[in-house]
């Protein structure tokens, strides 16, 4: 039977490379799948398959398509490591039941994953992530059929697909590129060795902007940061980069390019909260477009404050896109994102992209002729500053329950000298000061790890109620 390691967290299924991450476990995640499809009857529809650059990602898409080919469902491979977004548009594109996509997004190195797509290329939901698990538990092994790649592609039944060009049509549709071409530009950009490489290029070229790129080689073990997640630890490089040539901002996108990191002109690194604020503000004041707010409970109360000033509602989900996306397609929502620097946006498929977010963050400079720290500026003017960290610690697993625990118990009545309003516990726990501040504790769902977030009114702020997030839960900085 199947191994009972194999379990979806926030987005996917994620995993140490050889010791849970192997191909035989990935096999029978294709394989229930493959059940799934069939039993829902979406199998004659097919499936699109891509990859990160992940050390054997590339193998471990052609074993899933080996699988699927072997159940007589339809695959479009992907020619080339390509970043999720594109796979996701690329369902949609060819109208297929849903995708499989080989990548751990930011995780270290030494992991890989396993995310599943819906045929509206979001991220599944927890409903259909549940019958699929169901399903990995049934699988015998030994039974699992294949189809070698070379004999399924002379089938018919696999597809190499270049994915690329539909997505390209797909953002010209979407933003128009030459006011970003013609700006002039000198913008950095950081691919941290993952799929992302080389798209800002493609997509900018034939103009007076130019792109200035690092770390865009393909480099599984992803050296000189811990993880490729685009947050400002990580950043340092890129910082450098923009100053010592004069860019006006610098980008970087994770493993998978569906989220997105900023750096400001003077190489300072841009909160994911104040970028999300910032894309906001760009639809509503630059595009004049309306339209609902989605956000999850660890992004910012800047958003509150816009929806308020310009009249658009705001929704607050729990942590995950696949919680946002339902949101967003209820009401049509103008975007949605989260804390990681994940933004999905109305138009575009109901997921994370972090190129997209990239350019439309270009468009908001090139169409106000401001600096992305005048911006902030002005950001701040309009909606009071907001100050934002999070902190993240590794734990045994024998050290959870005793932290459940503990928050379970913690019912503070005051909190760096700021009155509790309450505490929630929908999604972790989150304490909500009578000032505006919050401070939430919660896992990862998809490392074992612990994250304390804190908004607040300034930077000191901010740091005091991180610690005292430390010492509500127990954690101690290693």
């Amino acid at each position: 039977m199947a191994s009972n390691t194999i379990k979806f967290g926030t987005d996917g299924w994620r995993a140490i490379i050889a010791e849970d991450f192997t191909f035989a476990n990935v096999r029978i995640c294709a394989q229930a799948v493959a059940d799934y499809l069939h039993d829902t009857g979406l199998a004659k529809q097919g499936i699109v398959i891509g990859f990160d650059t992940r050390f054997s990602s590339a193998d471990f898409a052609s074993a899933s398509a080996e699988v699927l080919a072997g159940n007589n469902i339809k695959v479009y491979l992907s020619d080339s490591a390509v970043p999720t977004p594109v796979i996701s548009h690329a369902i949609v594109h060819l109208k297929a039941s849903g995708g499989i996509v080989i990548t751990a997004s930011h995780n270290p190195g030494s992991w890989n994953g396993l995310k599943y797509k819906s045929p509206d290329g979001a991220s599944a939901p927890t409903k259909t992530v549940a019958q699929i698990e169901e399903r990995i538990t049934k699988v015998e092994t030994q039974n699992i059929p294949s189809i070698k790649l070379n004999d399924a592609i002379r089938q018919g039944l696999v597809t190499i697909s270049d994915l690329k060009p539909g997505y390209r049509q797909q953002i010209n549709r979407l933003i128009d590129l030459d006011t970003i071409r013609n700006a002039g530009f000198k913008v950095s950009v950081d691919s941290m060795h993952g799929a992302g490489s080389g798209y800002f290029k493609m997509l900018l070229t034939e103009g007076a902007t130019s792109i200035s790129e690092i770390k865009d080689t393909e480099n599984p073990a992803f050296p000189g940061m811990k993880q490729p997640e685009p947050i400002g630890i990580n950043l340092t490089e890129l910082s450098n980069h923009v100053k010592s040539h004069g860019a006006i901002v610098g980008l970087a996108t994770d493993g998978d390019a569906d989220r997105l990191g900023v750096m400001d002109e003077n190489g300072n690194y841009i909160t994911q909260l104040q970028v999300y604020a910032l894309l906001a503000l760009y639809f509503l004041e630059v595009r004049q477009e309306r339209g609902a707010i989605v956000k999850t409970i660890t992004t910012t109360n800047m958003l509150n404050r816009l929806g308020e000033l310009y009249k658009v509602p705001v929704f607050e989900t729990s942590v995950g896109f696949k919680y946002v996306a339902p949101v967003m397609q209820r009401e049509n929502a103008m975007i949605g994102g989260e804390e990681s620097g994940g933004y999905g946006f109305r138009g575009h498929v109901p997921e994370r992209d972090g190129l997209l977010a990239g350019l439309y963050f270009l468009d908001l400079l090139a169409r106000t002729n401001k600096t992305p720290s005048q911006l902030l500026h002005d950001l701040h003017n309009k909606v009071g500053h907001h100050y934002y960290d999070r902190c993240d610690f590794y734990f045994a697993p024998e050290e959870r329950q005793r932290i459940i625990q503990r928050m379970q118990n913690a019912a503070p009545a005051v909190i760096n000298g700021i009155v509790v309003l309450r505490k929630e516990t929908e999604d972790g726990f989150r304490f909500m000061l009578t000032d505006g501040s919050w401070l939430l504790i919660r896992f990862s769902g998809t490392e074992p790890l612990l994250r304390i977030y804190a908004e607040g009114h300034n930077s000191q702020q901010v740091r005091s109620l991180l610690d005292a997030g430390m010492q509500l839960s127990g954690v101690k900085e290693h």
